[in-house]
């Protein structure tokens, strides 16, 4: 299914070069030639999407949203780039309250899949552990691009009892096991390493990372001091995920990495 033919494209095709900046929180800009992708706008105190949609007037923009919370989804994406062609890929927790009526928006709750969207992506929602949905983008030449959203394995050894650790880690292995087994590697993956979780901070995304051959993985989500969130020498992960993973840290906003 999924698994084989994504595992397929990416060891068949050449991926695209991208750029890909951090605007905030769980906000990243990917720009592919001929069209943008912009996950969990929050806001952009570096102004790098005006910028780069100032400099790029042809190139069509996807904004893309995974849940509700107001430091992944702000209103305000719907008054960037009105010179552009816009598409819209909104959760379905979003407040209909929030839309303008006008607007080009596809629908998604997990299981979901969009087709015929510029130079034929699609996309592929899964679920989370928290709100909303995590997204895979799927190109025709074989890029994918998995943003977690708000899916993370969510617990805090100091404050949660050992039953709510467990279910934690229940409904997080739950989710990621439907996951892997549509998705055999991913060229780029977002997800959460808050280092308000302390040592186990990274107990995420070590799993997501062991479960799928991801090339370029981006930590978000930090929450406070990057350092630890970007200190990869202390993730747990066996040698041959470290020796198949690049690991970027963009943490100020407006970082920018081509890959």
């Amino acid at each position: 299914g999924l698994r084989r033919a994504y595992g397929r494209l990416l060891t068949t095709y050449q991926t695209m070069d991208k750029i890909i900046t951090y605007l905030d929180n769980s906000g990243f800009m990917v720009e592919f030639p001929k069209v943008i992708l912009i996950f969990d706008y929050y806001r952009d105190p570096a102004h790098c999407v005006v910028k780069t949609l100032e400099h790029k007037p042809d190139v069509p923009v996807i904004f893309l949203v995974t849940h509700n919370h107001r430091d992944h989804f702000n209103t305000d994406i719907f008054n960037l780039g009105q010179s552009h062609r816009r598409l819209y890929v909104l959760s379905n927790d979003i407040p209909v309250r929030e839309i303008h009526d006008d607007m080009p928006i596809d629908w998604m709750s997990r299981g979901d899949i969009i087709e015929g969207l510029p130079e034929g992506i699609k996309v592929h929602a899964f679920g989370s552990t928290d709100a909303g949905v995590s997204y895979l983008v799927v190109f025709p030449e074989g890029d994918t691009i998995f943003h977690a959203g708000d899916l993370n394995l969510w617990h805090w050894d100091e404050e949660n009892t050992p039953r709510e650790v467990e279910k934690a880690r229940s409904l997080f292995t739950t989710e990621l096991n439907r996951i892997s087994e549509s998705i055999a590697a991913v060229d780029v993956a977002f997800f959460p390493v808050d280092v308000r979780q302390g040592t186990n901070c990274a107990a995420g995304a070590e799993k997501f990372l062991s479960a799928i051959a991801v090339k370029n993985f981006f930590p978000m989500h930090f929450k406070g001091s990057y350092e630890q969130a970007c200190d990869f020498a202390n993730y747990r992960l066996p040698p041959e995920v470290s020796e198949r993973t690049t690991m970027h840290c963009l943490h100020k906003p407006g970082d920018t990495v081509r890959v």
